[in-house]
């Protein structure tokens, strides 16, 4: 008798969500939501791994810090104000913005003519990063900021798009154009299978899995609980197309780059992991104006810059309801929406985006600024000063008066 069965779940390529799709097949099964019902991970998670990540375009690092390396693409001799690109920490390292020569963001963006080039290459979680929550993230992004000048233009892609607007509600004068590429503003817009999952799924489950792992969301129970949830793909087709090209140089050469990204997940702080989970994907705090990052209530009416919005017409990770939802919620007077075909990771990875999308969006980054000399002593005077007062409540009625 054949005990294969058909995926029951949606083909999720990003694993801060792969516990949850995990929790919604057990419930299926009828299985107890318990850490003991992922003891079979740790055996997965023994293989694999042999190809490790790298970036694939030269860049030198300019900042190494406990949560990344900050990254320097920049052309020889470019000057004027930098252009950040924030790589999602979700599981995958940051190669997904620097993927293979000919198929790499960070080359195409300043091959069109973004000189001024950074990103953020995040660090896998060590032990002692364990109880390390959204704000350092923010507070270490905030430090690459302020390194390149105080002022720069954000390109925020998947999740790091979510922590790009939290910098720019903070501190809207050091944000002169913010890029948002199938980033999550709104987590409850939309009809995703991946929101009613992510909200139905509950807590105690993740925390188990934190549990479990000493504290941490290690990348590799993420990762083991995919592939077991989708055995035909993982354990029997890969192993047939490797064999059927094992002869094909150029196959070959690609495949070991889609190993080295999508084999070697990070781990994330539990704390920050569960952070996350609770209050921005069950809560929706960020869109509803009551997270708090570094000290104030972060409030997305405050960001005011131009604002592109990007995203996928089959992205079942972050609909593009999502991402529209930017233009609703903050105050920019400059807004440009696209809509590209595919899915969430053809955003980043997507010969097709890369070649026809992102070129548009360097020259919209260059004609806002991207290159030009910092311009925040003049802007400073205008811009919304709500999320730097001092005073308890003063945003909020900032806001109000705004």
């Amino acid at each position: 008798m054949n005990s294969s069965r058909t995926p029951s779940v949606p083909n999720i390529n990003v694993p801060l969500f792969w516990p949850a799709l995990m929790a919604a097949d057990m419930a299926r099964q009828g299985l107890e939501l318990a850490a003991r019902n992922v003891r079979f991970l740790q055996e997965e998670a023994r293989l694999h791994g042999g190809i490790k990540p790298r970036l694939a375009t030269a860049h030198a690092v300019r900042m190494d810090l406990r949560t990344l390396r900050l990254c320097d693409y920049s052309a020889p001799g470019a000057q004027g104000l930098p252009t950040l690109v924030v790589a999602p920490y979700a599981g995958h390292t940051s190669m997904i913005a620097d993927y293979h020569e000919g198929q790499s963001l960070m080359e195409t963006l300043r091959t069109a003519g973004v000189r001024r080039l950074l990103l953020t290459d995040w660090h896998s979680a060590t032990a002692d990063m364990k109880d390390f929550e959204v704000d350092q993230y923010l507070a270490e992004l905030l430090a690459c900021v302020d390194d390149l000048g105080g002022e720069v233009c954000l390109v925020g892609l998947c999740q790091g798009g979510w922590l790009s607007a939290m910098l720019a509600a903070r501190y809207p004068d050091k944000v002169r154009a913010l890029v948002l590429a199938g980033s999550p503003i709104d987590t409850h817009a939309g009809h995703g299978p991946l929101v009613r999952m992510v909200r139905e799924s509950p807590m105690s489950f993740y925390e188990e899995l934190v549990a479990s792992g000493g504290g941490l969301m290690p990348g590799r129970y993420m990762l083991a609980g995919w592939k077991n949830m989708h055995p035909e793909q993982h354990y029997v087709q890969e192993h047939i197309d490797l064999y059927e090209h094992i002869d094909d140089p150029a196959w070959l050469r690609k495949a070991e780059d889609f190993d080295r990204w999508y084999e070697n997940p990070l781990d994330l702080p539990g704390r920050w992991y569960l952070q996350v989970i609770d209050h921005l994907f069950k809560r929706n705090d960020l869109a509803h104006g009551r997270f708090v990052g570094l000290g104030r209530r972060l409030l997305l009416e405050q960001v005011r810059c131009p604002l592109y919005l990007l995203a996928g017409e089959s992205d079942d990770i972050t609909p593009r309801e999502q991402v529209f939802a930017a233009e609703r919620l903050m105050r920019s007077g400059d807004v440009q929406q696209r809509v590209v075909p595919g899915g969430h990771v053809g955003l980043f990875m997507g010969a097709r985006t890369l070649r026809e999308a992102w070129p548009g969006i360097a020259g919209w980054l260059c004609e806002r600024g991207a290159g030009e000399q910092p311009a925040r002593a003049s802007r400073a005077s205008q811009a919304p000063q709500a999320a730097q007062d001092p005073r308890p409540g003063a945003a909020s009625a900032h806001a109000r008066a705004g």
